[in-house]
């Protein structure tokens, strides 16, 4: 499903919330109490601006009586999706976010990634999957890195952990492409990007991956992510803790100018390295 249809097909599936919702004669704020959201989350749902969890679609179900309408509707959209079902939805955000600030303790993030370490990424995780699963798994990586190509792109802010930047994922060619494709989105100014080198030590969210998203109309959100799963979470005490955390990291970082200059020097590493194999 392409994202026009598949954004059609979310505002449907607000109409027909809207729909059922005024049939059974309930307020947004009181079909929220019911399902364990607030009223405002409801009217996003409604206007598509953002996409319930799972659990919600089933008690909305349950709430207005639609025999799991919502819920089946819910499962066809994510199925469609090229992505797990528990980082779905942070696609969706990211395509609505006005700003992303990102910390990756070890892997170049999703966003940033070429085509040739992404597949270093996938195989490494899946050894013995067919090339037709990597080629999916591929198309959805790639077209996620459109996003900052865009003229309404976001504004992005990443803080990479010296550790991504040393660690040859895909061989040292692969890596000092990598870091020349970081090096050139910086400089065209699509992203803002910082070094938190091994010399500022230990901080408070070592070794977690984190993702904040701002949004013009919504609540700002957090993503964290483990081992096949994934936390989206918008709770605003977690929220600001969050935010919190990585501003700490950015303040230990080095700044962008020397962050481009190690960011280079790295790359410089891996093709000297490449080049004696």
């Amino acid at each position: 499903m392409a994202n026009g249809s598949r954004q059609a097909a979310w505002e449907f599936f607000g109409t027909e919330l809207k729909r059922h919702r005024e049939e059974a004669g309930l307020t947004q704020a009181e079909l929220g109490y019911r399902v364990f959201v607030s009223g405002g989350y409801i009217g996003q749902f409604e206007q598509a601006i953002r996409k319930p969890q799972l659990d919600v679609a089933a008690r909305i179900d349950e709430v207005l009586q639609t025999a799991g309408f919502f819920e089946r509707l819910w499962q066809k959209l994510i199925k469609d999706q090229p992505y797990t079902e528990y980082f779905a939805h942070v696609v969706e955000l990211e395509r609505l976010a006005t700003a992303i600030s990102e910390y990756a303790p070890t892997v170049v993030p999703g966003l940033l990634q070429t085509r040739e370490y992404a597949q270093a990424v996938f195989l490494a995780g899946n050894p013995l999957a067919p090339d037709s699963y990597i080629e999916e798994l591929l198309k959805g990586r790639m077209d996620r890195t459109r996003l900052l190509k865009d003229a309404t792109r976001p504004v992005y802010w990443a803080v990479l952990h010296e550790t991504v930047l040393r660690v040859a994922v895909g061989g040292p060619k692969v890596m000092a492409h990598q870091l020349d494709h970081i090096v050139t989105l910086t400089q065209e100014r699509k992203v803002l990007l910082q070094v938190l080198p091994f010399s500022a030590g230990a901080h408070r969210e070592m070794g977690k991956m984190m993702k904040l998203m701002e949004f013009e109309d919504a609540p700002p959100t957090v993503y964290t992510e483990a081992v096949l799963s994934g936390n989206l979470l918008d709770e605003p005490a977690v929220v600001k803790r969050t935010q919190s955390s990585y501003d700490l990291i950015r303040a230990a970082a080095l700044s962008p100018e020397a962050s481009l200059t190690l960011i280079q020097s790295a790359a410089e590493d891996h093709k000297q390295c490449g080049s004696t194999t």
